[in-house]
């Protein structure tokens, strides 16, 4: 019987800040962080679809703080980079549909801990969230998320410093990386798809691909022999919301740990942290962080579960992989309060921090307090 570690291959993806999903996304936590700059105790759960010259937002807001919602969609399209008047989705021209009520007073009276015993914060949601770590990044990230984010990052900072000049909003990245057990080994394949300007050669997008974008993202696993695949649609200078539809919440897994993490199934963008669904994630991510950099597992997944308007988790436990002692990690979690006040407190989530949140994922980013 062999010894030898099992061969594997992982992929994962990644969109550029332009993708339509983005966009709406963005869009959702650039009307949170506006109503968080204003009343800290804001409660926001807002979806958001866009499609053509239309932005439409849908949800329950009770906030002290009042927004034109037009000006904030706009400004924030407009930072993301459609201001082209000849597109049918550009700044100055969408129109926005508003569907929002308040929140209602039953899910509030839970929330707030008037229909529980202890008049606790509880949970705003039902729901399984997942937290996951590994030592094979310095971000303690899967590599091949690492990646892939690196690589649509680069996209975007080409284009907005204008070193590249006929790259546009849209684009998606992926990135497959050979493991030898728990080990990355090799990056065995790259693709990239980024929307460019009419009139741009395709021998021009593989060149820049080839020779400066994924040796610079890359680094140490670029190697001559990788597989590179540019624009495999063929034509792509029709993209965005002009050519296709953007729905908050639809990039889960981009926004999380790609292949090699469980998901509870719950998005994060425009949620307060009252939403267990984002905060709690944000605090299993803190806590599998500190089980792996204790030095109590190499690979860690922490899983939490709630009832609406509870207090408590109704469910905790640790997955270690084989890599720690699961006794050990389990005691080493159940020491952290995984109640939502006590989260909102610990990680102080109730800041206009979350567009910073929206791309490239939201975990393994400096300056986000679940990171530190």
């Amino acid at each position: 019987m062999s010894d030898s570690p099992i061969l594997r291959t992982f992929t994962a993806e990644s969109v550029t800040e332009g993708h339509p999903d983005k966009v709406a996304d963005y869009i959702a936590d650039s009307i949170l962080d506006a109503h968080l700059e204003g009343d800290r105790e804001s409660r926001v759960a807002v979806e958001v679809l866009c499609k053509s010259g239309q932005v439409v937002l849908a949800g329950e807001i009770t906030s002290g703080r009042a927004l034109d919602y037009v000006d904030v969609v706009r400004a924030a399209v407009r930072e993301i980079g459609y201001t082209d008047p000849a597109e049918d989705f550009h700044a100055d021209g969408v129109e926005v549909v508003q569907m929002l009520t308040r929140q209602s007073s039953q899910i509030a009276q839970a929330v707030d801990g008037e229909s529980s015993p202890t008049h606790e914060l509880g949970a705003g949601d039902q729901g399984i969230m997942v937290g996951y770590a590994t030592v094979e990044t310095p971000q303690l990230m899967p590599l091949p998320v690492v990646l892939a984010h690196g690589l649509s990052r680069g996209l975007a900072e080409d284009r907005k410093s204008r070193a590249v000049l006929w790259l546009r909003p849209d684009g998606k990245t992926q990135v497959s990386v050979r493991y030898e057990g728990d080990e990355p080994v090799a990056v065995t394949r790259v693709v990239v798809s980024t929307q460019y300007a009419e009139g741009t050669p395709r021998e021009t997008l593989e060149w820049y691909v080839r020779d400066t974008l994924a040796p610079r993202i890359l680094g140490e696993w670029y190697v001559p022999d990788i597989e590179l695949i540019v624009n495999p649609s063929g034509e792509f200078t029709q993209g965005g919301p002009s050519a296709d539809s953007g729905l908050s919440g639809r990039k889960v897994i981009v926004d999380t740990y790609g292949p090699l993490a469980r998901h509870g199934g719950g998005s994060f963008s425009g949620k307060d942290p009252t939403k267990v669904d984002r905060s709690a994630a944000y605090f299993c991510r803190f806590v599998a962080r500190q089980l792996v950099r204790n030095g109590l597992a190499r690979r860690a997944e922490v899983h939490v579960a709630y009832a609406i308007g509870r207090s408590d988790p109704v469910a905790l436990a640790v997955e270690t992989f084989g890599t720690g002692d699961a006794a050990t990690a389990t005691e080493f979690v159940r020491s952290f309060d995984f109640r939502p006040a006590a989260i909102i407190e610990r990680l102080d989530l109730r800041r206009p921090i979350y567009r910073r949140t929206t791309n490239y994922g939201h975990f393994g980013r400096p300056g986000l307090p679940w990171e530190e």
